[in-house]
């Protein structure tokens, strides 16, 4: 469990980032699009991790910078708390959800955490391009970059 602990230390750290690299330039549109919608996923996997009812929370909604800055640190508190109880963070404990369109699934803790990590890297990648397209510095998020 350290080495997920140690991932989701990663996906705030990348959060925190990407809100300071939004922050610090004028394009918002699609780049604040997909950053509401990461924290949004995160907010609904967590809800489910916890064995409560996400039918009722967005996964896509237009948020203003200050609210997905609340948002990512609830997020973060959540996944720190859910993460730190042996029993509910049990990799092989099984959820039962129903997605967005009500379909019923269940999948391991393990996997849910496993892609709840690469649901966000891989928009974060898609900020970062759109922020070199509108000739800003991308933000260097890599794993490797966050233990150095």
């Amino acid at each position: 469990m350290q080495t997920t602990q140690k991932l989701f230390q990663h996906v705030d750290w990348a959060n925190q980032e990407i809100l300071k690299a939004l922050r610090n330039t004028e394009i918002k549109g699609k780049s604040l699009e997909l950053f509401a919608h990461i924290l949004l996923a995160e907010r609904v996997w967590l809800t489910r991790l916890r064995g409560e009812d996400s039918s009722g929370l967005p996964i896509w909604a237009e948020l203003d910078l200050g609210h997905c800055e609340e948002l990512m640190e609830q997020n973060a508190k959540g996944f720190r708390a859910f993460l730190a109880d042996p029993l509910l963070s049990d990799p092989e404990r099984i959820v039962a959800y129903a997605n967005s369109k009500g379909m019923l699934f269940e999948n391991a803790v393990g996997d849910i955490l496993a892609h709840v990590t690469l649901h966000g890297q891989y928009h974060r990648g898609q900020i970062n391009l759109l922020l070199r397209e509108n000739h800003f510095e991308p933000v260097s998020l890599d794993y490797i970059m966050f233990v150095r």
